[in-house]
């Protein structure tokens, strides 16, 4: 089969006024990048608010390995095959990050014939949308050292300011630096350090916030510094937030293409779910609920990260109930679960996918923990069994009493996942109950990361080094107390410990460093060797992307 970038470039796209009228968006709504993007315009989207709500649907997944699971690739293709039914469906994605498509992960458009198109442009600068949140994050950095060089009226201590640089590459290099070095013309010297753009607190309001005064209002929010006498000073305080508001103006309007079936999608946003919250953005979500009968959104990596973040912070946040959710699950990845190596996922073996289960299981009974239906789609792979995928579904259904159902949709586009869809219609049919939260919002905050650890992950309990545990008794003590929390943590085990595959209990979950994201609303746990600027692997995708002989894109996948 052709690669997914020769897939893409071989479909036949449809003008994107053309995608627009299926949802009934008129042409003057519509901010063109081209002929197969656009931009919808924010009075349009704010007169979708009268409109009744349509279905929500998450879909999430096992803890993800190195042998491929498919979220993206099953959102598209259950979008797909949602409009195949007859079911008016709008498919919501994150936006791409530079750092992993030139690095070790790839793009995010998904793959096969269950794609989102143009693919080039989405998985590189697309609107500009990062390329903004990059600019108005900086923006505030520059304003912060500018203003302590200039008389310092805020009385800001240059040894508390908390505002790290960002950009939108994987450059281990550039984690701790030290900066306004040459001179007193260059500012005060201070230790510094960047993380990448989806880390930002500037892309979780962005990805959280309402509308356009909402995001200046949570830009306001952030604390970026302490004074001397260790009050919080706030990017309100410096005057950045109305400057910031304006670089990110055009991007806050949601970004409307087509899967290579001419099906609407929105890419709005796109922090990770390892290191931020792992939800596109609220706007794009809301104005999906309102254009269509369902709405297929995703989260990101397995359910212990995107999807708990997805319930406890957006749905809490944004007032949002799922009508059903699907687990995606592949057999390889859980016979990698199960203790094979990868060179070996190849050969049939029901033993080691019978052990792997444990964490398809676990992730299956969180869900429904929080009062969830639960569907698990199992995505097809060639050297997959027969055999193997009737034992899966076995197990599903003997140990979960939960329906598992194979999907064709890399190979097929939408036909392969009918099936699924009309699981999802079923599901959705009754009205959602309101979501068990993990935690309440009332709780400590150390008590919030406790259960989540405990209930979600197997652990025995948390640990939390004494400069953490300090400052979250500063934020409890400063009013922070009832914001939600954001874990930090490896997207490959319930653990911090990313080579405990499975399903792992008892262990202990070490918190090193808190953060508060004020303007977001959460306080977020970094736990065990997670950092927020991710390195290059030793061979980086970008060492195969070039341009052909003929200008066209090659090695992106």
């Amino acid at each position: 089969m052709p690669s997914d970038i020769e897939i893409a470039r071989a479909a036949t796209l449809k003008p994107i006024a053309q995608v627009a009228e299926k949802l009934g968006i008129p042409d003057d709504a519509l901010h063109n990048y081209g002929k197969h993007i656009a931009k919808i315009d924010h009075g349009y989207i704010a007169g979708l608010e009268s409109r009744k709500s349509g279905k929500l649907v998450l879909v999430t997944a096992i803890s993800p390995t190195p042998a491929g699971e498919g979220k993206t690739t099953t959102t598209v293709g259950l979008g797909d095959a949602l409009n195949r039914i007859g079911a008016k469906t709008m498919i919501c994605l994150r936006e791409p990050s530079l750092g992993p498509c030139f690095g070790m992960k790839g793009g995010a458009a998904g793959g096969g014939k269950a794609q989102v198109v143009p693919m080039e442009q989405i998985n590189l600068h697309f609107t500009g949308d990062f390329h903004a949140i990059t600019a108005a994050h900086s923006l505030a950095a520059a304003l912060i050292d500018n203003h302590v060089y200039w008389a310092n009226e805020l009385n800001i201590d240059v040894r508390r300011i908390h505002w790290r640089r960002v950009v939108d590459m994987n450059d281990r290099a550039l984690r701790q630096i030290t900066q306004s070095l040459g001179g007193v013309a260059n500012g005060f010297p201070r230790e510094d350090g960047f993380d990448i753009t989806v880390a930002s607190e500037v892309m979780a309001v962005f990805c959280l916030a309402r509308d356009l005064a909402d995001l200046e209002e949570r830009l306001g929010r952030i604390v970026i510094a302490e004074t001397r006498d260790r009050k919080l000073v706030t990017l309100k305080d410096v005057k950045a937030t109305g400057a910031m508001t304006v670089l990110l103006k055009d991007a806050l309007q949601p970004n409307l293409v087509q899967t290579l079936e001419g099906n609407p999608a929105l890419i709005h946003g796109g922090p990770f779910a390892n290191i931020a919250h792992g939800c596109n953005s609220v706007i794009a979500t809301r104005a999906g609920l309102r254009l269509a009968d369902y709405t297929v959104t995703e989260a990101g990596f397995g359910a212990d990260l995107g999807a708990e973040k997805f319930l406890d912070i957006k749905c809490r946040q944004a007032g949002l109930t799922p009508s059903a959710v699907v687990v995606v699950a592949t057999v390889r990845a859980l016979k990698m679960h199960g203790g094979v190596d990868k060179k070996n996922l190849g050969a049939e073996n029901i033993d080691a996918l019978e052990k792997g289960f444990a964490n398809l299981a676990r992730h299956v009974t969180n869900l429904r923990g929080f009062g969830l239906p639960v569907v698990v789609g199992v995505n097809h792979f060639y050297a997959d069994t027969d055999a193997e995928h009737a034992k899966l579904k076995a197990l599903c259904r003997e140990r979960l009493d939960v329906e598992a159902i194979t999907c064709r949709h890399w190979a097929e586009g939408g036909a392969g996942a009918e099936e699924l869809a009309h699981a999802v219609v079923k599901l959705s049919q009754a009205e959602p109950a309101p979501i068990r939260h993990a935690y309440e919002t009332e709780a400590p905050l150390a008590d919030k990361i406790r259960s989540i650890a405990t209930k979600l992950y197997g652990a025995a309990d948390i640990q939390i080094e004494s400069k953490a545990q300090a400052k979250l008794a500063a934020f409890e003590k400063d009013g922070y107390g009832n914001l939600p929390i954001c874990m930090a943590k490896t997207q490959y085990s319930f653990s911090t410990d990313p080579t405990l595959m499975g399903a792992p209990e008892g262990h202990i979950v070490g918190v090193r460093d808190v953060r508060l994201s004020a303007g977001a609303g959460f306080v977020v746990a970094i736990c065990g060797e997670i950092m927020t600027m991710p390195g290059l692997p030793r061979v980086p995708a970008a060492d195969t992307i070039r341009l052909d002989a003929n200008g066209q894109i090659d090695g992106l996948f």
